[in-house]
């Protein structure tokens, strides 16, 4: 035998080989069934009821305090005493510091000493009108003289009455030498010192007190968005609830929104509204960035799916595959509103009580409608199963 020969044998024992094979490997049909016939798809469907959801916002925000108040004094002196250190709590009238009385004490003391000569000069004037209302009715002074008397006990009860207000008022200047809280709250940052002078009209405040077991949380909402909320609010929807933006922060308090502003910003189109907290553990401080979620609206007949069931098209439409009770899957176009959760609103296109395919929905061409096999809602989902033949 020629080699020519014995590479031709070789090549059709091959081509006889490979032709075996591909006969073997061929997909085995059902007993009864038609050959070719191609295998049903698997699905897994969960139908789609209609609930009772609360549409929510989601907004960031800076927290500020409940209250700040600034410690300015109202005389000026030299601080002698401060009873206070950042960082600590003082309670509503607490000594904060203590300028120096000396000087307010020698005041009050000059006032007082006015006081005391206006009082013995409306004695005397009282004295001389008696004398000359007696000597009047004896027709021995005129009645010139006895009105200049009474004018006299006029003026000097009129500085007895101004001498009083300047003791009154150097009084409160001498307490004001004591300056204490007015709230319950944390000392901020800088302190001024002992030995520093006080001086009423200064920039710079003594301290400043913060009211933190209760803050404020600033938002920016839309002014489209903002009766919504405000209508929410009102209807008791639900609590705000808020939360860090940086991982790991607070996201178990709650809060109430307290107002909204009526002046909406031409620059950007937000209004602002503030939301209440209350901050027990401060673990809200003034100045973080939070972000809150408020309820929007109520929704009585929400139809929601999952979101691994939602199909995209090229153009970024959504669609669905429903499943009908006979088996037969086909896709339709959806529009979609909010995410809640792992879920999502279908706004149009979805009919309670309608069966949807919740995974292997992928398989189902589009334009079509298609025989299939329903799974559980659960189940795995294999890649086919033999079909049933059709009778």
């Amino acid at each position: 035998m020629t080699r020519r020969s014995l590479l031709l044998v070789l090549f059709l024992a091959m081509l006889a080989g490979a032709v075996a094979l591909f006969i073997l490997a061929r997909p085995q049909v059902a007993a009864g069934g038609e050959e070719g016939h191609e295998p049903a798809i698997q699905l897994s469907v969960e139908p789609i009821q209609p609930e009772r959801v609360v549409l929510e916002a989601e907004l960031s925000g800076r927290v500020a305090a409940y209250r700040r108040v600034e410690i300015r004094p109202q005389v000026g002196g030299l601080i002698l005493e401060r009873h206070v250190e950042e960082g600590a709590r003082v309670a509503s009238g607490a000594l904060l510091f203590r300028i120096d009385p000396a000087p307010l004490q020698a005041d009050l003391d000059v006032a007082e000493a006015a006081l005391a000569r206006a009082v013995a000069a409306q004695d005397h004037a009282r004295a001389v009108v008696s004398r000359s209302d007696a000597l009047l009715d004896r027709n021995a002074v005129s009645r010139e003289k006895n009105d200049t008397a009474r004018n006299d006990l006029l003026l000097a009860t009129a500085s007895v009455a101004e001498a009083r207000a300047v003791v009154e008022r150097k009084r409160l200047d001498l307490e004001f030498s004591m300056l204490r809280s007015p709230v319950d709250g944390y000392v901020a940052a800088g302190l001024a010192d002992i030995g520093g002078l006080a001086t009423t009209g200064s920039e710079k405040p003594l301290a400043v007190l913060q009211e933190l077991d209760k803050v404020y949380i600033d938002l920016r909402v839309p002014a489209a968005d903002l009766d919504a909320l405000l209508f929410a609010a009102e209807e008791g929807l639900g609590p705000v609830r808020i939360k860090s933006e940086q991982p790991g922060g607070i996201s178990d308090l709650t809060g109430q929104l307290k107002y909204s502003d009526v002046i909406v910003d031409p620059a950007t189109g937000n209004a602002s509204i503030r939301v209440e907290v209350a901050n027990p553990t401060l673990a809200l401080l003034p100045g973080m960035f939070v972000r809150a979620t408020l309820p929007r609206g109520l929704e009585a007949g929400a139809l929601l799916v999952p979101e691994d069931a939602v199909l995209r098209k090229g153009d970024g439409t959504a669609q669905l595959v429903v499943v009908s009770d006979q088996g037969e899957a086909r896709r339709c176009d959806v529009r979609l509103g909010d995410r809640l959760g792992t879920r999502i609103l279908v706004t149009s296109g979805l009919t309670a009580g309608e069966r949807v395919a919740i995974r292997g929905q992928d398989r189902v061409p589009d334009g079509s409608t298609i025989q299939v096999t329903i799974l559980a809602a659960h189940a795995p989902v294999t890649d086919a199963v033999p079909s049933v033949p059709q009778p």
